[in-house]
C-alpha cells in the first residue's frame, strides 16, 4: 500500500479541503462535456431551462441520432452528484430518452450553455456546523400534461450542507395543489 496524501480527485469529482470544509465539484468533467458538444465558443445562459417550456407536448422532428442525446443526458445525470440545481432539468430531459426530438436536444444544449457560465460550481460540506437538519420540499401540481401527475422536489441539508436531493413525479394524481404538497412532504 502507498499513502498518496489528501484526496484531490476521484471518479471525476474534484475535492478541495480547507478549514472551512470540503468542497466537491466536477469542473473538469463539465469542461469535457462543453468541449465534446462543441459549445466552447457559445454564449452562456443564466438559467438551465426556459420558463414555460413545452417539452412534454412537443411534436417537432425526431432526432436522427438519439445516441448523442442519450449520452449527453447520461453525462448530466452523473453531473447531478455535485450540482443539485440541475435536478429538475435532468429529471425532465431524462423522460425523453426513448424518442428524443430536436427541441429536447436543444434544451439539453441549453443546459450545457448554462454550465459554461459556472463550470466550477459544486457543494461545500462545512466543517463548522451545528448538524441541524433542514428539509425543503415543493410540489408542482399537475405538471405533467400527459398523466396529470404532480412533481415533487426536495433537498435535505445537514448543518447547511446539502446531503440529499431529488425531483420525481408523484405516484398518484393529486386532486388539488394542497394534496400535492402534502404528498411531497410525506415522501420526504
Amino acid at each position: 500500500m502507498k499513502d498518496l496524501g489528501k484526496l484531490k480527485y476521484f471518479l471525476g469529482i474534484e475535492v478541495a479541503q480547507s478549514d472551512e470544509g470540503i468542497f466537491l465539484s466536477q469542473r473538469k468533467y463539465v469542461l469535457d462535456i462543453i468541449a465534446d458538444t462543441g459549445m466552447l465558443g457559445c454564449k452562456p445562459v443564466s438559467i438551465p431551462l426556459e420558463q414555460y417550456h413545452q417539452l412534454a407536448t412537443d411534436n417537432g422532428p425526431v432526432m436522427t441520432d438519439p445516441k448523442k442525446y442519450r449520452r449527453l443526458v447520461g453525462r448530466l445525470v452523473y453531473l447531478s452528484i455535485t450540482r443539485p440545481e440541475l435536478c429538475y432539468t435532468i429529471h425532465l430531459l431524462s423522460q425523453f430518452m426513448q424518442k428524443p426530438r430536436e427541441a429536447h436536444w436543444n434544451a439539453a444544449l441549453r443546459v450545457v450553455r448554462f454550465l459554461k457560465g459556472c463550470p466550477g460550481q459544486g457543494i461545500l460540506l462545512r466543517a463548522n456546523s451545528d448538524l441541524q437538519r433542514s428539509v425543503y420540499v415543493d410540489a408542482d401540481w399537475s405538471t405533467c400534461p400527459e398523466s396529470r401527475r404532480s412533481l415533487s422536489a426536495y433537498i435535505v441539508l445537514l448543518g447547511g450542507s446539502p446531503i440529499n436531493w431529488k425531483t420525481k413525479k408523484q405516484d398518484t394524481v393529486s386532486m388539488s395543489s394542497a394534496e400535492a404538497e402534502y404528498r411531497a412532504m410525506a415522501d420526504v
